[in-house]
């Protein structure tokens, strides 16, 4: 599969990331089937974090691939941190203890990449700044990010962290597409105009900072997704016919889709299924013209000014 540089890092990723968050919803048998294939495939980068079954995920993926040393080396480790029941919490008591328990149940004494999972509006960047260091020296964590964040947050995170920041995660998709729409509604009075995050966008084009789409497919905040449903006829036409001009599947051109902007985004993929997984991985080698991305575009009923 097609690799990038993840943000300024020298450590260079698949440009599908599997996320785990679902990995609970497989038997043992199952889950290791996944993993096997998703490793054969190319897509080694795998994304986690502490909420995800409550912990269960992570210790499920371990044991479905028999966690060693030989195969540790052959695949990446995303893992994130922030989230507790009725709070966010970026201390650095938190994120220190809360790194110590995703090792223990990935079975593993390093994280490639750690990501902060929320805004915590409380944070003091002195103590993340704190933290990220003694998990650096320690060998714990290898390279840190943010998800969900605005230009300001990681601003202010970045005047006292002295690691880059190498990737922040944000909902992305055909029809969740404002951080796209809105850089192209300057100055036009519609609600595609609105600029809800900052220029995040631009901003991590600007700094080096890999953006990773999270729910690629999805429409709403996990309302459900937009392929295949009859909520969205104009949208799926489209992704279909340009699916058929490349003989490969709905799933594929919608990842392609991602894979098309030039700012070199990293989509987190959630399924489970082993045949759509493969689609994804797919994308990797299609290259939509600019005519077919804004035909999409268009069809999920984003205007162009």
């Amino acid at each position: 599969m097609r690799t990038i540089k993840l943000g300024t890092s020298s450590l260079e990723v698949p440009v599908v990331a599997v996320g785990c968050m679902r990995i609970n919803s497989l038997d043992k048998p199952g889950a290791e089937k996944f993993v096997r294939t998703a490793m054969e495939e190319g897509a080694n980068f795998f994304d986690h974090a502490d909420i995800y079954g409550s912990g269960e995920c992570e210790e499920i993926f371990a044991d479905a691939v028999q966690m060693n040393d030989d195969i540790r080396e052959k695949m990446i480790l995303q893992s994130k941190v922030g989230i507790r029941k009725g709070m966010f919490d970026f201390s650095k008591e938190h994120i220190l203890e809360s790194v110590d328990g995703i090792l223990k149940r990935l079975n593993t004494d390093y994280l490639d990449v750690l990501l902060l999972h929320r805004p915590d509006t409380l944070v003091e960047p002195e103590e993340v700044a704190e933290a990220f260091t003694k998990l650096e020296e320690s060998g714990k964590v290898r390279h840190f990010g943010v998800s969900n964040q605005k230009p300001m947050q990681i601003q202010l995170l970045q005047k006292y962290v002295k690691q880059p920041i190498v990737a922040n995660q944000l909902q992305l998709s055909i029809t969740n597409a404002n951080m796209i729409s809105n850089g192209m509604n300057v100055n036009m009075e519609n609600e595609s105009a609105i600029d809800r995050d900052g220029s995040v966008l631009d901003f991590c084009r600007l700094n080096d900072i890999t953006i990773q789409p999270w729910s690629p497919f999805q429409y709403g905040f996990f309302e459900g997704v937009f392929l295949d449903n009859d909520k969205f006829p104009e949208l799926n036409k489209q992704i279909n016919e340009v699916a058929e001009n490349y003989g490969v599947s709905n799933t594929t051109i919608a990842t392609a889709w991602l894979l098309r902007h030039p700012a070199n985004m990293q989509p987190v993929i959630g399924t489970m299924n082993i045949g759509r997984l493969k689609d994804c991985i797919k994308a990797s080698d299609i290259n939509l013209t600019r005519e077919e991305w804004y035909s999409i575009y268009r069809a999920a009923g984003n205007i162009l000014p």
